[in-house]
């Protein structure tokens, strides 16, 4: 892992968690340096099912390594309106930012919401993922609500294969696309 900023050691810190694979490692890893409170929060996954093995995955990791946990509901409509005109994106394209910026100013809320102050994602362990862009948007986001943003780049020193190992030795589900219907292409 490569933390990207200043923010002090204890710290309270609501990480958004895309799916368990990625909070198996990253989870872990900030919580090395901050008191983390986990929040799944994925309005762009495509179907009720989708959601409902990446949550229960997320439950099992929380039960599995204990961590305090959120749950978010809602914005299918905002991640309608964000990805409208983008569906022929690539993966790590506009409709990617767009996704990424709406579940970070998502996380910045709760976070505001919860009196923490300061937010974060595992979403940067994934190969997937642009860290740079991610990292971008959550800083946008902080300095728009008033909040600190832990920027890192999980995949850095291993981070993913660390998840890999993980979620495969505690038996999570691991999901082959993004979660948004236009991934799966």
């Amino acid at each position: 892992m490569q933390l990207l900023c200043d923010i002090p050691s204890g710290t309270e810190v609501l990480v958004h968690i895309c799916c368990a694979p990625d909070a198996s490692y990253g989870v872990r890893a900030l919580r090395e340096r901050f008191n983390v409170t986990g929040f799944f929060y994925n309005p762009n996954i495509d179907s009720r099912e989708e959601f409902r093995k990446r949550l229960r995955a997320t439950l099992d990791l929380q039960e599995k390594d204990p961590f305090s946990l959120v749950v978010g509901a809602g914005g299918e409509e905002g991640w309608e309106d964000a990805a409208r005109g983008l569906e022929g994106e690539p993966e790590r394209g506009r409709r990617c930012e767009a996704c990424v910026r709406l579940r970070m100013r998502g996380t910045a809320r709760k976070a505001a919401d919860l009196g923490m102050p300061a937010f974060g994602t595992v979403l940067t362990v994934s190969p997937k993922k642009d860290a740079a862009m991610v990292n971008r948007v959550g800083r946008e986001e902080a300095e728009r609500s008033g909040l600190r943003f832990v920027e890192a780049d999980l995949k850095k020193g291993d981070g993913y294969l660390k998840s890999v190992r993980a979620s495969k030795e505690m038996g999570l589900y691991r999901q082959r696309y993004c979660g948004c219907r236009y991934s799966m292409r």
